[in-house]
């Protein structure tokens, strides 16, 4: 029943990193390209009626961590407090910016929002880039200090980060060289794919300037993936040996760089949709090419006295679990249902919604 859970567990953070990422990828393209009111609207339209409900598969995820795998829920909340809680409040800035902004017609106003709505998506991409990163570089379980634990075996707590900077130090922080580059490459990836989203919703006079835009990032991202890949051996001495041991293991990395080389045809494509596929196929495939890396833990020990954290050892009672399985068929029903009808409701181009108009 563990494994059961952790795929719909890794199923469902993939879903949101692929609904909720054009969202924030939306948010840096209008950021930094949308320069008068009818691109910003454009954007706005795009993703207007679906962000909120994008974000639901967060919480769900929560839910089903919760449930699933406690220990590992309270490791982590307890260990990422900080940046859990900075995540929070940029979410909260996200949707205050998009929903605030239309309330009152003045350019200061409107400026405010918009740069909030534009930055707090930026540092989210930022932020689950580096979360990503600290799962694969892993975290000192129990405060190890010289040798000996100061805290139980599963719990850690980390500064935003620490005075070397470096993913290598005994005392770890969130922010590091490693982690922050896996941050950059989230930011990339997601204005990558937001803009492949605008392009998929609208008409508008901005996509042909984002095609170009996905193209040169596109650039960028390759670059930054092989980057990544020379350096995670720096991380891990031994990074592809899940990929050795289960050789079927590699249709993930394989998706990915399908997803990856897609993407230089862009300006090419005659279907608005086939970048949006490109670019989603992307982020499936980095985000289960990583986890697989890593299975079964969940999240590695950086220090020899306490064990890696891994789905069999923080999973709750066999009996719950099962019992769960009736309930999420339930609720996968209803979720399926719903977006289902949200996505049917708002299908096709989105130029004439007038979202946040009021």
């Amino acid at each position: 029943m563990e494994l059961f859970w952790y795929i719909v567990l890794m199923t469902m953070l993939a879903v949101y990193v692929i609904l909720d990422g054009y969202d924030f990828g939306a948010g840096i393209i209008h950021l930094f390209f949308a320069k008068n009111e009818k691109d910003k609207k454009a954007i706005t339209n795009a993703i207007g009626p679906f962000w909120d409900a994008n974000e639901v598969w967060l919480i769900a995820s929560g839910g089903v961590l919760f449930f699933a795998f406690p220990t590992l829920y309270a490791s982590a909340f307890s260990g990422f407090y900080l940046p859990l809680m900075m995540i929070l409040w940029l979410l909260i800035f996200r949707a205050i910016g998009l929903e605030l902004r239309g309330q009152i017609h003045n350019k200061m106003w409107e400026a405010i929002w918009d740069k909030a709505f534009g930055i707090a998506s930026l540092l989210l991409a930022l932020f689950f880039g580096i979360a990503l990163g600290n799962v694969v570089r892993g975290v000192n379980l129990g405060g190890v200090v010289d040798g000996v634990s100061a805290h139980e075996a599963h719990y850690f707590f980390l500064p935003l980060w620490n005075p070397t900077f470096s993913p290598h130090s005994e005392q770890l922080g969130v922010i590091d060289w490693f982690t922050l580059l896996l941050g950059i490459i989230g930011v990339v990836a997601l204005a990558i794919h937001g803009a492949n989203w605008i392009i998929f919703k609208t008409n508008s006079d901005l996509n042909k300037k984002l095609k170009q835009v996905v193209f040169r990032l596109n650039f960028v991202l390759l670059g930054l993936v092989i980057l990544s890949l020379f350096i995670w051996h720096i991380i891990e001495p031994n990074p592809l040996h899940n990929f050795i041991q289960e050789p079927w293991f590699l249709i993930f990395p394989l998706v990915m760089f399908i997803g990856l080389l897609g993407l230089f045809k862009v300006r090419a494509f005659q279907k608005d949709g086939k970048g949006f596929l490109f670019s989603s196929l992307f982020l499936f495939g980095g985000l289960t090419s990583t986890v697989a890396s890593i299975f079964p833990k969940v999240l590695p020990s950086t220090n020899a006295v306490n064990p890696s954290l891994t789905l069999y050892n923080v999973a709750a009672d066999e009996y719950g679990l099962s019992v769960g399985v009736y309930w999420f068929v339930i609720a996968a029903l209803l979720v399926g249902v719903y977006m289902f009808v949200n996505y049917k409701v708002f299908k096709g181009k989105m130029d004439d919604i007038g979202y946040g108009e009021h």
